[in-house]
């Protein structure tokens, strides 16, 4: 009986992917969780692991094509299995004839019991990715997620204690959220930007010889992220300057014991660090605004996402908890982290969940920039390249011109949810700790 496969739910916030590599031809005998394609979205590149043990009848995609989540990617024959990515949006018909009779009315998703299963287990292209790197069975792993999927902390809990993963905390009563005020105007949030007609391009080829590039994959997100967070958010800058000088003594000092450990001393670890102390310090900063709702999200959790450039285009992997870890764990982390973004190994689950998001084209150049919040964050800090510069220290007779090296900082901000003198104040306590390692120490 023939199955057709289509692409499945890949991550929050992920709709659509590019087809990079068709990994199976028509008329091949595939195993399940056999890799067939990989897809690059606009957060990484995944494998996309057949549900199904059978044979390839037709391949419906090319490379280069781009595919969004419920497009038919390929047609099986002689299945023996399916799983639950494969078989959503299946006629209810078909469901029945397979289930012998009429379907079970729906039931709370409630997490399945320990033990191996059989068939397919439901788990996303990422989950399957992290257990076959731990070497483990997705069958044996007790699936937490709704509908009994198996989750990446599922698996991680499974490989570390070999034993039943953590159930599933019922949210207390008085945590739930509240309920969402409907907008105020007209079906239109007071604190939303409306969007404006966009004129069509003129012809360029009128006045000389054009050249037309396919905007897609990261690019083609990158554009379309950057269009919504600068037409969502009102942007402002507050640029300010750290003497980094004693700092940058004591990172040389210490490098190459970090390198020792696998790790890189950058400038960057120590600002992670000091944003985390400042954001504890101004909670406001850490949130994103429901603007539907007329509300601030405020997260009690230090997830910072952090800027890198690939051949593909910029992309935002997130350290998590920065606050829980030393200098030491977060050099090797970062530099663990950024090494395989520019691989494209980095996973959809690394590319999610951040707080706060710092950018550092420093290396390449430059004196200032206002970089654009990451949506939906209400903040970022930007890095310009740290300089020797001759500074005026002390007063009167006793002024002195000394080599000082000055890091450019640049802190844009939503406005809407914190205002000038908070960007003023949240930058200072930056400074103020990047000048002084032993306050650096003592403060986070």
């Amino acid at each position: 009986m023939a199955r057709e496969f289509k692409l499945p739910d890949l991550g929050e916030g992920v709709h659509e992917g590019e087809i990079i590599h068709i990994l199976v031809a028509e008329g091949d005998q595939v195993e399940e969780d056999q890799p067939i394609f990989e897809v690059e979205t606009d957060k990484a590149a995944v494998e996309i692991p057949s549900p199904y043990e059978g044979a390839v009848t037709k391949i419906h995609v090319s490379e280069g094509d781009l595919v969004r989540v419920g497009d038919v990617l390929i047609t099986f024959g002689d299945v023996e299995g399916v799983s639950e990515e494969a078989e959503a949006g299946a006629p209810a018909e078909e469901e029945k004839e397979e289930a012998g009779g009429p379907a079970e009315e729906e039931s709370e998703p409630q997490a399945e019991p320990a033990g191996r299963r059989e068939g397919p287990v439901p788990a996303s292209p990422a989950t399957r990715r992290l257990a076959r790197e731990l070497e483990v069975d997705l069958r044996q792993v007790p699936a937490s997620g709704p509908g009994g999927r198996v989750t990446s902390s599922d698996v991680r809990a499974f490989a570390g204690r070999g034993e039943e993963a953590p159930e599933k905390p019922a949210m207390p009563p008085e945590e739930k959220a509240p309920e969402k005020r409907p907008p105020s105007i007209e079906g239109v949030s007071p604190v939303r930007p409306s969007a404006i007609p966009v004129p069509e391009l003129p012809d360029f080829g009128h006045w000389g010889e054009v050249e037309r590039l396919p905007l897609r994959s990261v690019r083609r997100a990158t554009a379309r992220h950057m269009a919504l967070a600068w037409s969502q958010i009102p942007h402002v800058s507050h640029q300010d300057v750290a003497d980094v000088t004693e700092l940058e003594a004591f990172r040389q000092q210490y490098k190459d014991e970090i390198a020792e450990q696998g790790g890189s001393l950058t400038l960057t670890v120590f600002v992670m660090k000091a944003v985390v102390a400042a954001l504890k310090a101004h909670p406001r900063f850490n949130a994103s605004l429901d603007a539907d709702g007329e509300e601030i999200v405020l997260k009690k959790y230090y997830h910072l996402g952090v800027a890198v450039d690939t051949d593909r285009g910029l992309l935002v992997p997130v350290i998590r908890d920065v606050d829980r870890k030393s200098i030491s764990e977060l050099s090797v982390e970062l530099k663990e982290l950024v090494m395989r973004t520019r691989d494209g190994e980095a996973t959809l689950e690394e590319m999610q969940g951040g707080t706060f998001t710092i950018t550092n084209p420093g290396p390449l150049g430059g004196t200032a920039f206002a970089p654009i919040i990451n949506y939906p964050e209400v903040a970022i800090l930007g890095m310009a390249q740290a300089r020797w510069q001759p500074v005026i220290q002390g007063e009167g007779e006793e002024a002195r011109i000394r080599p000082r090296l000055l890091l450019p900082l640049v802190l844009s901000f939503d406005h809407r949810v914190v205002d000038g003198a908070d960007a003023a104040r949240f930058a200072t306590l930056i400074i103020d700790i990047l000048q002084d390692p032993d306050k650096l120490l003592v403060r986070v």
